[in-house]
């Protein structure tokens, strides 16, 4: 139990975690210094190749064999993929009821794609650890979810926010193709030759992953300020936002919770399913948003960044109390909550 402990990052009250705080960081240096001009151009310029690298090393690090093992649990997978790509895109679409009164139309574009991108797999596995559930479930649902929505979220943004996402025009498809699936597809097809490097050198290249997230966020928000888009959100609409966000939070916990019991799913498999099927990936969001979104992301990558902090709020209180439940008992599957030596070192994708 103490191991498992040393390996946990959050602290016992509700967590800021260090990386939204760059995040903030970035984006007060984004409205004080927006980038102008060449600067922005070069930006832009560095922008892009950040984007194609971060789904380069997606794709190399991503091993679909492991992915594979997992099909055995197909039900369990199925539901978190329905959750994520199903039911919150509904759930998403439901929000256009709060134009104009609660948010914009840009806001609820925003709102709308965060519904649409991958779970997480880091914080699932993490959260999933700390509360005893299947962990190994947590990580193969994750990888599932992540592999997906390389192809699911551009097709189903371009399908549901029509010209707020730019359409199926061909300028889109083309961005889509170039800057993330032929990065992504050239990541796996040298992931044998450059998986050990990745994994040996796993601290830089995550620095490297935080960086580049960073750069597209400066970038998306300069060109916000430069655009005078920012105007739109005061504080009455940022308060509606994150009004919603709670609703559509609380909605989807519990939705993962208490429906994964009525399907007949065990303590354990619950837990995974809880927290890989209620979460919203930043790390694949961000750079998904710079592509499809263009000078309007700033507006579209609020929601998510402010549903990504307050699901690591929430599920982490969650999760410390899903670890005082009574040790549960074996299901007939002749699964349990063991797996709790598998590393949970960070919650921030």
């Amino acid at each position: 139990m103490s191991s498992r402990r040393r390996t946990l990052t959050l602290p016992s009250w509700l967590p800021v975690d260090a990386y939204i705080l760059a995040l903030v960081g970035t984006v007060v240096l984004a409205a004080l210094l927006p980038a102008r001009s060449t600067a922005a151009d070069v930006a832009s310029g560095a922008s892009t190749g950040a984007v194609a690298l971060l789904f380069f090393l997606y794709g190399a690090r991503l091993s679909t064999a492991e992915a594979l093992d997992g099909l055995k649990h197909w039900r369990l997978h199925l539901t978190v993929l329905a959750c994520t790509f199903l039911v919150f895109p509904l759930l998403g679409l439901a929000s256009k009821g709060l134009v104009p009164f609660v948010l914009t139309p840009e806001l609820q574009a925003g709102f709308l794609f965060l519904c649409l991108v991958p779970s997480t797999i880091q914080s699932s596995i993490a959260f999933t650890s700390i509360a005893r559930g299947n962990v190994p479930a947590a990580i193969c649902a994750g990888s599932f979810s992540s592999l997906a929505g390389i192809f699911l979220t551009p097709l189903l943004a371009a399908l549901l926010l029509g010209s707020a996402g730019g359409g199926f025009s061909a300028d889109s498809l083309l961005k889509i193709v170039l800057q993330l699936l032929v990065p992504f597809l050239t990541g796996q097809l040298l992931r044998r030759w450059v998986g050990g490097f990745l994994t040996r050198h796993k601290k830089v290249l995550g620095l490297v992953d935080r960086g580049s997230i960073l750069l597209v966020v400066y970038t998306a928000f300069s060109e916000g300020m430069v655009a005078g888009i920012w105007s739109q959100v005061t504080p009455a609409r940022l308060g509606g936002l994150l009004a919603a966000e709670a609703v559509l939070l609380a909605v989807m916990l519990a939705l993962t919770w208490y429906g994964a019991r009525r399907l007949g799913f065990g303590r354990e498999d619950r837990i995974a399913i809880q927290f890989a099927g209620s979460k919203k990936s930043l790390a694949a969001g961000l750079p998904m948003a710079s592509v499809l979104f263009g000078a309007h992301a700033s507006l579209a990558v609020l929601p998510l960044m402010l549903f990504h902090q307050m699901q690591l709020m929430v599920c982490a209180v969650i999760a410390k109390r899903r670890s005082r439940d009574p040790e549960p008992v074996r299901d007939p599957a002749g699964t349990d909550a063991g797996a709790l030596s598998h590393p949970a070192a960070t919650v921030t994708s």
